[in-house]
């Protein structure tokens, strides 16, 4: 008795490492914009939301942050060159 034997379809199996956990700066740049005393809870969000981020704040990207520079230069830095 004879079998056949068929290739599989499917390409060659390919183990990819874990992500890497956050080094201590990326956790020190998140901190940034964490429980700033000019925080002021964006109401038009669920009160669940209220953790003190400034992407909750009242007054996240707009002229009335006092430190919207620093957002500014944030996304800069994310621009491809």
């Amino acid at each position: 008795m004879r079998g056949t034997f068929r290739v599989p379809a499917h390409g060659p199996v390919v183990s990819r490492p874990f992500p890497a956990s956050p080094t201590l700066d990326e956790e020190d740049e998140e901190d940034r914009f964490v429980n700033r005393p000019c925080y002021e809870f964006n109401d038009d969000l669920t009160s669940a939301w209220n953790d003190r981020h400034c992407a909750h704040c009242r007054h996240y990207l707009t002229a009335q942050c006092p430190h919207i520079d620093e957002f500014l230069d944030d996304v800069e830095d994310l621009t491809p060159e």
